[in-house]
């Protein structure tokens, strides 16, 4: 009996350091207000996350990028089809096919936490890898922050 206890013992501490040690990572789309999750998906290091939407002004696509390291969001490349406010117009830019490239070799900002406000004119879409977000659709056009966390084995699957 007390072999049993040891065993059940054992596997229980077993399975709380397991629930305990961070495992992996996910980028978390959540309600500024509330916190609330609208998106919850797994990234690794070197993951790139990207916002495209339409520049308010010039009605014209803008594309950020970012590279995941850690908990950092680093901007790497910028895409745009025109010049306009809030865009890089000092910069270095290659055109490819009418699209202006930015991507310097130093990042252009590094960030914990990206704060977007969805817009229907804008439409913002998120980009993760390979897997697009309607942003606007996803958030009901609700402001958000996205960020990447730790998650333990346990949070993984819940």
């Amino acid at each position: 009996m007390a072999l049993g206890a040891v065993a059940v013992a054992i596997v229980v501490i077993l399975a709380g350091v397991a629930a305990a040690v961070p495992t992996g990572q996910v980028l978390v789309v959540e309600d500024i207000d509330t916190g609330e999750h609208y998106i919850t998906t797994p990234v690794e290091n070197g993951s790139t996350v990207g916002l495209e939407y339409m520049h308010s002004v010039e009605k014209t696509r803008v594309y950020d990028e970012y590279r995941v390291e850690g908990r950092t969001l680093v901007n790497t490349r910028m895409e745009f089809e025109s010049y306009g406010w809030g865009l890089p117009s000092g910069v270095d830019v290659t055109n490819v096919n009418g699209t202006f490239v930015y991507e310097p070799t130093e990042p252009i900002m590094t960030t914990e936490t990206l704060s977007v406000s969805p817009g229907r004119i804008a439409n913002h879409t998120l980009i993760i890898d390979d897997q697009q977000y309607d942003l606007v659709a996803e958030t009901n056009a609700s402001d958000v922050r996205i960020h990447v966390e730790r998650r333990t084995l346990t949070e993984m699957f819940l």
